[in-house]
């Protein structure tokens, strides 16, 4: 997996595109305008930037000619932006950007241009850039294997709502007792957290099991108080 730094100076896009990438397995650290940007870039080396065009201070395109202009510009550049031009587009990718991103970023799209940006680097050149000041961030990929695949060899079926949330043991008449509102919130709550703990975190397979596209699903999880993390990290 890759270090990405993204720099945009809307908090929103910084925070879903982190839970995105991490959920992926990235280490992803973040930027809100061209100062930070610089020293990321400078002090982590990032493996790729995804970085946004309009900001306030000193905008994308002017920060990617100054990258390449002091010899900086040594990993795959994304630009993003909701208000560009095509001629704005044009003249980043002239001056070294791999790839565009219009706003707002479908989810599929975002992760098929990572993955073709990061394509483009050797397993050398991302795992080289790893050191000890990297954030780590766990990742749940071996253990849903191992773990559908257990349940494939034994036929065993997914557990009952009865051992749905530590929560909720089972489904008692005080339940249905409560306003709807609050019963569905108490439901989907476990309901979540019991498939979030089968597959070991990862928000890919709890979004195709539940046919929720993955966007939504974090605002979902974020408005249960959900922490996906403490959830894959306790899986393993």
């Amino acid at each position: 997996m890759a270090n990405i730094l993204v720099v945009d100076d809307e908090m929103g896009i910084r925070e879903l595109l982190n839970e995105i990438l991490s959920d992926e397995g990235h280490v992803v650290y973040s930027a809100e305008n061209a100062q930070q940007a610089r020293t990321v870039r400078d002090q982590l080396l990032p493996d790729l930037v995804l970085l946004d065009i309009w900001m306030p201070d000193t905008d994308g395109v002017t920060l990617l000619k100054e990258w390449a202009k002091d010899n900086k510009l040594t990993m795959p550049v994304i630009m993003m932006s909701g208000h560009a031009t095509i001629d704005t587009a044009v003249e980043a990718t002239r001056i070294g950007a791999c790839n565009f991103l219009e706003k707002p970023i479908a989810l599929q799209k975002l992760l098929k241009t990572v993955s073709q940006a990061l394509e483009r680097l050797s397993p050398k050149d991302v795992a080289g850039s790893s050191n000890n000041s990297v954030r780590e961030y766990p990742t749940a990929m071996s253990s849903v294997i191992g773990g559908q695949s257990k349940l494939q060899e034994s036929g065993t079926e997914s557990p009952h709502i009865t051992t749905l949330s530590s929560d909720i043991k089972e489904l008692t008449p005080g339940h249905f007792d409560l306003p709807l509102r609050e019963a569905r919130d108490i439901f989907e709550k476990a309901y979540f957290e019991h498939h979030l703990k089968l597959t070991g975190g990862s928000m890919t397979r709890v979004s195709e099991h539940t046919g929720l596209e993955r966007t939504h699903l974090y605002r979902k999880l974020k408005a249960l108080g959900i922490d996906v993390r403490k959830i894959g990290t306790s899986s393993t």
